[in-house]
């Protein structure tokens, strides 16, 4: 018996931390609401397991995990809930703006937001972190065909839930030419992820920089990244932080792949990553206003202690990860990996 949930621990720890760095360390959801955490596993969650699985189970890496968490942002904020076209999704997200295309109904500013918090911190972190706590199981599947299964119904039930849900509270349907367009770039990315030949290119003979400066720089440009999808000023020009955020997501793209190339590339480096965008979430969450609270108003006394209270948490998961390599010595290994 012990076995068995020592077996399984990773993949239930996954599918809790997914919706918990999701929703709750970004102060999307306030402390009082943690019992929204179930439904909320429903889709972040095992939609997290699924994509970590399958990828695994195919032998593939993280430039796979990265094409589905894209998949899966476009998906959730697309067909299921709406986000991408709804002009009156809520207080804190509007289509209005420079960045609006009105071919697409959508603002390209929003997708931008969209694909930063769902395939990055929905997706990527919570994979990269529980992985980090298992290194003999890093890169080998959590779970049987029996677990595989109710993943996936897990996360075909979570789509549904959320897809009525969606419709019931807002009343608003995107047109077909949307969601069919929405569905074919899915489709794309998800066919992409399993038929391109990711193979491990030839290391870089020079020396990986240190998990600390990796961590920074993480820390840094994901922060630079929300920023201007986030924050940005409503007198300037949305097209503006268009360009920047598409510099930047180029910039710490480009910077992983060289890096994990180079001799000495392992897990610190791997954790310096999650662990920098997981920190830049602990500051976002401070200016960040809960769904359905006024965006100009100020944080109530609840806010601030669920924003503390995850913060502390995020700190504690981040410390014991590192304690976790710094045990086991993990030999270096491409990002790819």
């Amino acid at each position: 018996m012990r076995q068995r949930i020592r077996r399984v621990a990773p993949a239930v720890g996954l599918f809790l931390l997914a919706p918990l760095t999701g929703e709750f360390l970004l102060g999307n959801l306030r402390i009082d609401q943690l019992y929204m955490l179930a439904p909320f596993a429903l889709l972040y969650g095992s939609g997290a397991l699924l994509i970590r699985e399958t990828v695994r189970r195919t032998g593939r890496g993280w430039p796979a995990i990265l094409m589905l968490a894209v998949a899966y942002a476009l998906l959730e904020e697309g067909p299921v809930d709406q986000l991408l076209w709804n002009p009156s999704y809520s207080e804190q997200v509007t289509l209005a703006g420079d960045a609006y295309l009105p071919a697409l109904g959508t603002n390209v500013s929003i997708v931008q937001a969209v694909l930063s918090l769902h395939a990055i911190w929905s997706i990527c972190v919570p994979i990269a972190m529980v992985e980090t706590f298992v290194p003999e199981r890093r890169t080998v599947p959590w779970l049987g065909r029996v677990g595989l299964a109710v993943t996936v119904g897990l996360f075909a039930l979570g789509v549904a839930v959320w897809c009525l849900g969606s419709r019931m509270e807002s009343h608003f349907a995107a047109g077909a030419g949307q969601l069919a367009g929405s569905a074919v770039v899915i489709g794309v990315l998800v066919v992409s992820a399993f038929v391109i030949p990711f193979r491990p290119r030839r290391r870089i003979e020079r020396e990986a920089p240190s998990p600390w400066s990796v961590g920074v720089l993480a820390l840094l440009l994901t922060s630079l990244m929300l920023a201007l999808v986030m924050f940005w000023p409503t007198w300037l020009s949305q097209w503006v932080s268009v360009a920047g955020w598409c510099v930047v997501a180029a910039t710490l793209i480009t910077l992983v792949a060289r890096w994990s190339r180079y001799r000495g590339w392992g897990a610190a480096h791997r954790l310096g990553l999650a662990a920098g965008a997981l920190l830049t979430y602990v500051w976002v969450a401070f200016p960040h206003r809960p769904g359905g609270a006024d965006p100009a108003g100020t944080a109530d006394p609840v806010d601030l202690l669920g924003n503390t209270v995850f913060a502390l948490f995020a700190v504690v998961l981040i410390v014991s990860a590192a304690r976790v390599v710094r045990r086991t010595g993990e030999p270096a290994a491409p990002v790819s990996a």
